[in-house]
Protein backbone atom coordinates (compact mmCIF):
# COMPACT_ATOMS: atom_id res chain seq x y z
CA UNK A 1 0.00 0.00 0.00
CA UNK A 2 1.19 3.51 -0.73
CA UNK A 3 2.82 5.30 2.17
CA UNK A 4 1.73 8.95 2.27
CA UNK A 5 5.28 10.06 3.07
CA UNK A 6 6.85 7.87 0.40
CA UNK A 7 6.96 10.25 -2.54
CA UNK A 8 10.67 10.71 -2.04
CA UNK A 9 13.34 10.21 -4.67
CA UNK A 10 14.60 6.80 -3.54
CA UNK A 11 11.15 5.27 -3.21
CA UNK A 12 10.22 6.46 -6.70
CA UNK A 13 13.49 5.07 -8.06
CA UNK A 14 12.82 1.73 -6.35
CA UNK A 15 9.37 1.57 -7.96
CA UNK A 16 10.69 2.48 -11.40
CA UNK A 17 13.70 0.14 -11.27
CA UNK A 18 11.57 -2.82 -10.18
CA UNK A 19 9.16 -1.96 -12.98
CA UNK A 20 11.96 -1.98 -15.55
CA UNK A 21 13.43 -5.22 -14.24
CA UNK A 22 10.23 -7.27 -14.16
CA UNK A 23 8.60 -5.85 -17.27
CA UNK A 24 11.93 -6.34 -19.01
CA UNK A 25 11.81 -10.06 -18.29
CA UNK A 26 8.42 -10.31 -19.96
CA UNK A 27 9.55 -8.13 -22.87
CA UNK A 28 12.67 -10.24 -23.30
CA UNK A 29 10.55 -13.39 -23.51
CA UNK A 30 8.41 -11.79 -26.25
CA UNK A 31 11.46 -10.51 -28.13
CA UNK A 32 13.19 -13.90 -27.96
CA UNK A 33 10.15 -15.32 -29.79
CA UNK A 34 10.42 -12.57 -32.42
CA UNK A 35 7.10 -10.96 -31.54
CA UNK A 36 5.93 -7.51 -32.63
CA UNK A 37 6.42 -5.93 -29.20
CA UNK A 38 9.62 -6.85 -27.41
CA UNK A 39 11.88 -5.74 -24.60
CA UNK A 40 11.83 -1.99 -25.17
CA UNK A 41 8.10 -1.75 -25.82
CA UNK A 42 7.16 -3.72 -22.71
CA UNK A 43 9.56 -1.72 -20.56
CA UNK A 44 8.25 1.61 -21.86
CA UNK A 45 4.60 0.65 -21.38
CA UNK A 46 5.26 -0.47 -17.80
CA UNK A 47 7.47 2.52 -17.02
CA UNK A 48 4.81 4.91 -18.27
CA UNK A 49 2.14 3.17 -16.19
CA UNK A 50 4.34 3.24 -13.06
CA UNK A 51 5.12 6.91 -13.56
CA UNK A 52 1.46 7.80 -13.94
CA UNK A 53 0.60 5.75 -10.83
CA UNK A 54 3.22 7.69 -8.87
CA UNK A 55 1.92 11.02 -10.22
CA UNK A 56 -1.63 9.99 -9.39
CA UNK A 57 -0.65 9.20 -5.81
CA UNK A 58 1.12 12.54 -5.50
CA UNK A 59 -1.99 14.35 -6.72
CA UNK A 60 -4.09 12.38 -4.26
CA UNK A 61 -1.78 13.28 -1.37
CA UNK A 62 -1.85 16.95 -2.44
CA UNK A 63 -5.66 16.85 -2.37
CA UNK A 64 -5.68 15.40 1.14
CA UNK A 65 -3.24 18.08 2.31
CA UNK A 66 -5.39 20.80 0.75
CA UNK A 67 -8.54 19.42 2.37
CA UNK A 68 -6.82 19.39 5.77
CA UNK A 69 -5.64 22.99 5.33
CA UNK A 70 -9.03 24.22 4.13
CA UNK A 71 -10.88 22.37 6.88
CA UNK A 72 -9.64 25.03 9.29
CA UNK A 73 -9.92 28.14 7.12
CA UNK A 74 -12.80 27.35 4.76
CA UNK A 75 -14.75 24.18 5.70
CA UNK A 76 -17.36 24.64 2.94
CA UNK A 77 -14.68 24.61 0.25
CA UNK A 78 -12.91 21.66 1.87
CA UNK A 79 -16.02 19.48 1.49
CA UNK A 80 -16.14 20.18 -2.27
CA UNK A 81 -12.73 18.65 -2.97
CA UNK A 82 -13.02 15.01 -3.94
CA UNK A 83 -9.71 13.15 -3.85
CA UNK A 84 -9.65 10.20 -6.26
CA UNK A 85 -7.07 7.49 -6.73
CA UNK A 86 -8.60 5.57 -9.62
CA UNK A 87 -9.06 7.91 -12.59
CA UNK A 88 -5.58 7.83 -14.06
CA UNK A 89 -5.24 4.08 -13.50
CA UNK A 90 -8.53 3.46 -15.30
CA UNK A 91 -7.25 5.44 -18.28
CA UNK A 92 -3.95 3.50 -18.31
CA UNK A 93 -5.82 0.20 -18.50
CA UNK A 94 -8.03 1.44 -21.34
CA UNK A 95 -5.17 3.11 -23.22
CA UNK A 96 -2.92 0.08 -23.10
CA UNK A 97 -5.83 -2.06 -24.25
CA UNK A 98 -6.03 0.18 -27.30
CA UNK A 99 -2.26 -0.08 -27.80
CA UNK A 100 -2.48 -3.86 -27.60
CA UNK A 101 -5.00 -3.84 -30.42
CA UNK A 102 -2.17 -2.74 -32.68
CA UNK A 103 -0.30 -5.95 -31.90
CA UNK A 104 -3.20 -8.12 -33.07
CA UNK A 105 -3.11 -9.01 -36.76
CA UNK A 106 -5.65 -10.97 -38.80
CA UNK A 107 -4.30 -12.61 -41.93
CA UNK A 108 -5.61 -15.49 -44.04
CA UNK A 109 -8.28 -16.37 -41.52
CA UNK A 110 -5.89 -16.60 -38.56
CA UNK A 111 -5.37 -14.14 -35.74
CA UNK A 112 -1.92 -13.57 -34.26
CA UNK A 113 -0.66 -11.24 -31.56
CA UNK A 114 -3.21 -11.90 -28.83
CA UNK A 115 -0.56 -13.10 -26.39
CA UNK A 116 1.66 -10.10 -27.12
CA UNK A 117 -1.30 -7.75 -26.64
CA UNK A 118 -2.05 -9.47 -23.35
CA UNK A 119 1.57 -9.24 -22.25
CA UNK A 120 1.58 -5.48 -22.95
CA UNK A 121 -1.57 -5.13 -20.87
CA UNK A 122 -0.18 -7.15 -17.95
CA UNK A 123 3.10 -5.19 -17.98
CA UNK A 124 1.08 -2.00 -17.59
CA UNK A 125 -0.66 -3.59 -14.60
CA UNK A 126 2.74 -4.57 -13.21
CA UNK A 127 3.91 -0.98 -13.65
CA UNK A 128 0.84 0.25 -11.78
CA UNK A 129 1.48 -2.21 -8.94
CA UNK A 130 5.09 -1.10 -8.56
CA UNK A 131 4.15 2.56 -8.97
CA UNK A 132 1.62 2.21 -6.14
CA UNK A 133 4.29 0.41 -4.06
CA UNK A 134 2.60 -2.97 -4.08
CA UNK A 135 6.01 -4.57 -4.53
CA UNK A 136 5.11 -8.13 -3.55
CA UNK A 137 2.08 -8.05 -5.83
CA UNK A 138 4.15 -6.66 -8.72
CA UNK A 139 6.78 -9.36 -8.31
CA UNK A 140 4.17 -12.13 -7.98
CA UNK A 141 2.19 -11.02 -11.04
CA UNK A 142 5.42 -10.69 -13.04
CA UNK A 143 6.51 -14.21 -12.16
CA UNK A 144 3.05 -15.65 -12.84
CA UNK A 145 2.90 -13.87 -16.20
CA UNK A 146 6.36 -15.09 -17.13
CA UNK A 147 5.35 -18.61 -16.12
CA UNK A 148 2.22 -18.38 -18.24
CA UNK A 149 4.28 -17.25 -21.22
CA UNK A 150 6.94 -19.94 -20.89
CA UNK A 151 5.80 -22.96 -18.92
CA UNK A 152 2.10 -23.23 -19.68
CA UNK A 153 2.56 -23.43 -23.42
CA UNK A 154 5.20 -26.17 -23.04
CA UNK A 155 3.02 -28.22 -20.67
CA UNK A 156 -0.07 -28.01 -22.85
CA UNK A 157 1.91 -28.62 -26.03
CA UNK A 158 3.32 -31.82 -24.53
CA UNK A 159 -0.12 -32.88 -23.29
CA UNK A 160 -1.59 -32.29 -26.74
CA UNK A 161 1.18 -34.30 -28.42
CA UNK A 162 0.76 -37.16 -25.90
CA UNK A 163 -3.00 -37.17 -26.35
CA UNK A 164 -2.64 -37.24 -30.16
CA UNK A 165 -0.36 -40.27 -29.91
CA UNK A 166 -2.91 -42.13 -27.75
CA UNK A 167 -5.72 -41.73 -30.29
Amino acid sequence: MFDSTALDFWTMMESLLLTLLFSGMIGYERQSKHKVAGLTTHMLVALGAATLAIIQEGLYQDSITLINELAVTNPDLATRIVPERQRIIAQIVAGVGFLGTGAIIKTNGSIVGLTTASSLWITAIIGIAFGMQYFVLGIAVSLFALSALTLVKRVFKNLYVEQSNID
